[in-house]
């Protein structure tokens, strides 16, 4: 928790010394305020038929949520069985298989009006107003594609056992930093600096190509929404989110004694809501974000 340092003059005479001499100290008074510390608030949760959600997504043009459900136990395995639910930001399940067909797809991104989704080792292009899969990009050596963002019509991903990060533009599949031990969770600012969770922590990409480490405490993440003003919203898959920035970290929800899990988390900006994929209970969970 920081302390923030509030200054003010009291009275007339005192505001008129300070104007004329600025080396006075009279009638100056400090009031030191503690900081808000961030909490979440449960506001609702979907049945649980979501099978094995993995990530949430929430599109600010339709305002709805789109969620990849897995539909199995091993995240890795193709089996056909994976889908793509559309939920109202109420918690209504509006459409349960509005894409099906798929094997286990985890992180989403939208852009160009096309939904992108990673499915194990390609990633998938959804048609948005058609409601149809548009393409699929195959990745070369990829093994474990997890979380996806985008920027100004670019598409990042990550692969998670490779260590490495790709990106889709104008249609090609390239390989943009490589080395980075599970990475998983990934944000882009709209400065365009990517940032991104491994087994190191809360790092970021700088401008030559080598990455910072902002939070070595929050390591291993799943799910990672870039707040501004150096702060972003970390889930770990276990059952943890965090609210953290390059000098602290507060857990804001803990939910492994219920064997619920947090995986990759979406947000609504305009209304501070988080979403939470609680994977294995089936259902998503959203929050009030207060800081």
């Amino acid at each position: 928790m920081r302390a923030i340092l509030k200054y003010s003059l009291l009275g007339v005479s005192a505001l008129a010394l300070y104007s004329c001499e600025a080396k006075k100290t009279e009638g100056e008074v400090f009031e030191v305020i503690e900081a808000k510390t961030p909490t979440l608030t449960l506001l609702w949760e979907t049945p649980d038929s979501l099978m094995t959600n993995e990530s949430v997504l929430f599109d600010e043009t339709s305002g709805k949520l789109y969620v990849s459900n897995i539909e199995g136990q091993d995240p890795s395995e193709k089996d056909g069985k994976g889908s793509i639910a559309i939920v109202s930001k109420e918690g209504k399940i509006l459409d349960a298989a509005w894409i099906t067909g798929l094997n286990a797809p985890k992180g989403m991104a939208i852009s160009d009006g096309k939904l992108y989704v990673t499915d194990i080792d390609e990633l998938v292009e959804v048609d948005i107003a058609t409601s149809k899969i548009s393409n699929k990009f195959k990745v070369a050596g990829a093994e474990f594609l997890n979380d996806v963002a985008a920027h100004d019509g670019t598409v990042y991903f990550t692969d998670m056992r490779t260590g490495k990060v790709h990106s889709l533009a104008n249609g090609e599949i390239a390989t943009v930093s490589e080395g980075h031990e599970s990475i998983n969770g990934l944000a882009v600012g709209g400065d365009g600096t990517i940032y991104g969770l491994d087994a190191s922590g809360l790092k970021k990409w700088d401008v030559d190509g080598t990455t910072t480490v902002i939070n070595s405490t929050v390591t291993g993440g799943d799910g990672l929404v870039i707040l501004g003003d150096g702060n972003f919203i970390a889930s770990r898959w276990q059952g943890e989110v965090y609210f953290a920035n390059d000098s602290t970290q507060t857990l804001m929800l803990d939910t492994k004694a219920a064997e619920s899990n947090t995986a990759d988390i979406g947000y609504n900006a305009a209304e501070k809501i988080v979403y939470v994929p609680t994977f294995f209970k089936n259902k998503v969970a959203a929050y009030k974000l207060d800081y």
